[in-house]
C-alpha cells in the first residue's frame, strides 16, 4: 500500500473513531457472513432502531450488559461452588 493510501485509511479510521465506532474482525461461516454484516449495519443505525435490534439480540442470546471482568464475575451464578482453598503447608523445594 502506498503512503497516500495509508494516509487515507488512517484518516478514514480516525473519522470513524470520532463517530464512536470501532473496528472488529470476526470469523464466520460463509452462510453467516451476510447475516452478521446486516446485524452490524442495523446496530450502527440511529439510536431508536439500533437500540431495538440490540435489545432483541440480547434477549435472543441471553447476553447481559457487562462492561468488564468485574461485572461479569459479579453476575456469575456461584451457588454451590466451593470457593475455599485448603491451607496445606507448602511442599519442600530445593533451590
Amino acid at each position: 500500500m502506498s503512503a497516500p493510501q495509508r494516509k487515507a485509511v488512517a484518516r478514514h479510521r480516525k473519522r470513524l473513531r470520532r463517530q464512536g465506532l470501532v473496528r472488529l474482525e470476526v470469523q464466520a461461516t460463509r452462510e453467516n457472513a451476510s447475516l452478521i454484516k446486516r446485524i452490524a449495519r442495523a446496530l450502527r443505525r440511529d439510536l431508536g432502531e439500533g437500540a431495538a435490534v440490540r435489545a432483541r439480540l440480547n434477549r435472543a442470546i441471553g447476553a447481559e450488559d457487562t462492561s468488564g471482568l468485574k461485572e461479569l464475575l459479579a453476575a456469575a451464578p456461584l451457588e454451590g461452588v466451593d470457593l475455599e482453598r485448603s491451607r496445606a503447608p507448602a511442599r519442600p523445594t530445593n533451590l
